[in-house]
């Protein structure tokens, strides 16, 4: 049964970093793509990151380029996401999801059938 569990999230001053991580189990993690998701209530989950099986081929929402980077461990089948130059407007819920994406498609939500319960990044002085 596939498994993600993301872990990292927490209450941080604006400017300042995290790291999320994403461990996956139950699957593949090689043959799986990764994105990264955030939500707050009210509003639809939205993309901000995803990366390819290989880790070849890697997008980001125009919101955090230059702030946040995706990565990934096959060791350790984990992904991550490391947030530096943290908002207020970048709080929300991080997901993180798997699915055999292609890239053009990889920060579409609908596209991955394999979730994590997700974690609260909060960005508050």
């Amino acid at each position: 049964q596939p498994k993600l569990v993301e872990s990292g999230g927490g209450l941080v001053q604006p400017g300042r970093s995290l790291r999320l991580s994403c461990a996956v189990s139950g699957i593949t993690f090689d043959h799986y793509a990764i994105g990264w998701f955030r939500q707050v209530p009210g509003k639809e989950r939205e993309g901000v990151s995803c990366i390819s099986m290989s880790g070849e081929r890697i997008k980001y929402a125009d919101s955090v380029k230059g702030r946040f980077t995706i990565s990934r461990d096959s060791a350790k089948n984990t992904a991550y996401l490391s947030m530096s130059s943290l908002k207020p407007e970048d709080t929300a819920v991080y997901y993180c999801a798997a699915d055999h994406v292609p890239p053009s498609m990889c920060t579409l939500a609908n596209e991955y059938g394999y979730w994590g319960q997700g974690t609260q990044v909060t960005v508050s002085s």
